[in-house]
C-alpha cells in the first residue's frame, strides 16, 4: 500500500509539472537536450555565502545583454522544466535557472529547508558584467527565496516577478500531495523527500519574508494562473494588494506557467523590466535616448 502511495505521489508531481506546453500535440516535455548549445547549456557554479556547494544550472550563452533573468525555481527544483522558456528568451537577454541546493545534480544531498541558506547559495547567480541588471523570477516555493535575494541585493536586482508564489497558502492539490507524502515519505526518492522537508519547514520562516517583501524598493510583478490548484489565485491577489505589487492573471494558466504559458512568463519579465527602467534607467536605456 505504501509503495502504491509513493508511486501515486511521484506520478502526480511529474505529470502535473510536465503537463501543458504550447501545443496540444506535444506530449513530451522538451529538455535542454532538444536545443543546441547556442541556445542553452548545462553549467555549474559555486554556491554563495561561503557554503561551497557545487550547484548545477541551465543557462544561455554569455550575451551582450543589459538584463539577466535569474530563476529561483520551486520544489522539487528541476531546471530542465525551464528549457522551453529559455529557448524562447529574446537574444537581448541572458537567463540562468539552477537545480536548487538539495535537488538534481546539485549539492548537498540532504534538504536545505532554511530559506536564508538557499538565498545565500543562489545569490551567486547574480554575478555578471558591471552594467548588467538582474530581474528575478521566484517560482512557487522559490518566490520567498527570490524575495530574500532581492531584499539583500538591491544594487544588483532591479525587478522581481513572483510566479505562482507559495507563501504558505496551499490549495487543494498541494494539500493532497503533502498528505500523501506524509504516508509514503520513507519510500520517496531523494528529491521528493527534500521537497516535503522544505514545505514543512517553510511556515515559521514566512513572517520575515513578508516583511522583506513589503520593504522592497524594486518593482514587483505577481504572475498567477487562474486555474492554479496548488496556490489559490485569491491568495496571490491578496499578497499583491498587501505589498502594492502589480497583479497579472493568466486566465488559462495552472501552477506551472513555465510549461503552459511561456509567453505570459516572458511578458511578465518584460513588464517588470520596463517598470524598473522607468524608475531608474540603466546604462543601456540612457544610451538609447
Amino acid at each position: 500500500m505504501r509503495k502504491r502511495l509513493a508511486a501515486i505521489l511521484a506520478a502526480m508531481v511529474m505529470a502535473t509539472a510536465c503537463a501543458g506546453g504550447d501545443s496540444q500535440e506535444d506530449k513530451r516535455f522538451p529538455t535542454s537536450k532538444d536545443f543546441p548549445a547556442t541556445t542553452m547549456a548545462r553549467t555549474s557554479f559555486t554556491a554563495g555565502g561561503g557554503l561551497g556547494w557545487r550547484i548545477s544550472a541551465l543557462a544561455t550563452p554569455a550575451r551582450d545583454a543589459s538584463w539577466k533573468v535569474v530563476v529561483i525555481s520551486g520544489t522539487p527544483s528541476w531546471s530542465e522544466y525551464w528549457a522551453p522558456t529559455i529557448a524562447k528568451l529574446p537574444t537581448t537577454r541572458e537567463m540562468i535557472v539552477a537545480d536548487r541546493p538539495g535537488f538534481g545534480p546539485s549539492e548537498p544531498t540532504a534538504a536545505v529547508p532554511i530559506l536564508t541558506q538557499q538565498a545565500a547559495a543562489l545569490s551567486a547567480m547574480l554575478d555578471g558584467p558591471p552594467n548588467q541588471r538582474v530581474v528575478l523570477i521566484g517560482q512557487s516555493y522559490g518566490a520567498p527565496i527570490a524575495t530574500l535575494i532581492a531584499s539583500q541585493h538591491p544594487d544588483k536586482v532591479g525587478a522581481l516577478v513572483l510566479m505562482s508564489g507559495f507563501f504558505g497558502d496551499p490549495g487543494p492539490t498541494a494539500k493532497r500531495l503533502v498528505g500523501l507524502g506524509a504516508v509514503a515519505g520513507p519510500l520517496l526518492p531523494r528529491d521528493l523527500k527534500n521537497a516535503l522537508a522544505e514545505v514543512r519547514g517553510q511556515h515559521a520562516q514566512l513572517p520575515d519574508i513578508r516583511t522583506a517583501l513589503a520593504g522592497l524598493k524594486q518593482p514587483v510583478v505577481v504572475l498567477h494562473g487562474d486555474k492554479d490548484t496548488f496556490v489559490p489565485p485569491q491568495a496571490a491577489r491578496a499578497l499583491a494588494a498587501e505589498v502594492g505589487a502589480r497583479y497579472v492573471a493568466v486566465p488559462a494558466g495552472d501552477h506551472f506557467l513555465n510549461a503552459c504559458c511561456v509567453t505570459d512568463v516572458l511578458g511578465a519579465v518584460e513588464l517588470a523590466i520596463a517598470e524598473a527602467e522607468a524608475r531608474q534607467p540603466g546604462p543601456s536605456a540612457v544610451a538609447a535616448r
